[in-house]
């Protein structure tokens, strides 16, 4: 990847995702394109934190039924989850270094 701030989409604000941040693991969705090592610069150099772990996965098509027959609800998309090191947190999500 060439730009960094192309890197993470958006935050994942769920139930889940807030609880995991209180140990420190962050959802985002990332670039289709993007590898762990993109992810792992990206966060380092737009928040300034250490990362310990990247975990990535791909979400699954959603579906839902219509007169016409089946209709995609939602596409394929990538998304990480990030662990960072024991101290480290980032306090705005949109502030950016």
């Amino acid at each position: 990847m060439n730009c960094l701030y192309s890197v993470i989409q958006r935050f994942v604000v769920t139930n889940k995702s807030t609880d995991g941040e209180v140990q420190g693991v962050y959802t985002c969705m990332i670039d289709p394109v993007a590898t762990k090592i993109d992810v792992k610069n990206a966060f380092r150099t737009l928040y300034g934190v250490e990362v310990e772990k990247v975990n990535v996965l791909h979400t699954r098509e959603k579906f839902h039924n219509t007169k016409l027959g089946v209709a995609r609800k939602k596409g394929i998309e990538k998304k990480a989850m990030v662990t960072l090191r024991s101290g480290h947190k980032i306090t705005n999500f949109e502030v950016i270094k």
